[in-house]
């Protein structure tokens, strides 16, 4: 009989993130992701949800709407800037910027456009506004041990390293 997934199993899963409007797929995770269920939330509480009482070799979709998590774009955190006025190391799409109010408070941004002249940032979390499926490949189901437990996953050895010493020819 099949492990379910239940708390204090060890799960490893892969998943994407389709654009339900569009079919796009946002994000990919082929690297199996492990964690212990009900010790942390690797995902959002929806999904997490819907993996209970799933076995190894269970594929499921589940559905979410962005706006209810992360709410409905915010244009105001949308920023173009001239290009002249921007690092270089922050001229590439995909960088995070990491920006500071007057207040001290910090938020992570995006650079989603980069053109001749311009450099566009945004604030926004990069799935507001959309619907989405979380298409999930359940790939391994156990009983945590009571390590994983203690640590939320897979608790693996350090490397062996040797200490060789250079001596002088």
């Amino acid at each position: 009989m099949k492990d379910i997934i239940e708390a204090n199993k060890y799960v490893e899963l892969t998943y994407k993130v389709i654009d339900q409007k569009t079919g796009q797929v946002l994000t990919l995770v082929e690297f199996p992701l492990g964690y212990v269920h009900g010790v942390n939330e690797i995902l959002s509480p929806q999904v997490m949800q819907q993996l209970e009482g799933k076995s190894e070799g269970d594929i499921i979709d589940v559905y979410i709407d962005c706006n209810e998590i992360y709410g409905p774009r915010d244009e105001s955190l949308v920023i173009i800037e001239a290009i002249a006025n921007v690092p270089k190391e922050y001229r590439e799409i995909g960088t995070a910027i990491l920006m500071e109010n007057d207040n001290g408070q910090t938020k992570s941004f995006l650079v989603t456009r980069v053109d001749a002249k311009t450099v566009t940032i945004d604030g926004n979390n990069p799935l507001c506004g959309r619907e989405v499926i979380f298409k999930l490949e359940i790939l391994m189901v156990r009983d945590a041990t009571e390590e994983e437990i203690q640590y939320g996953g897979k608790v693996e050895a350090a490397p062996e390293i040797n200490n060789y010493h250079s001596v002088p020819i």
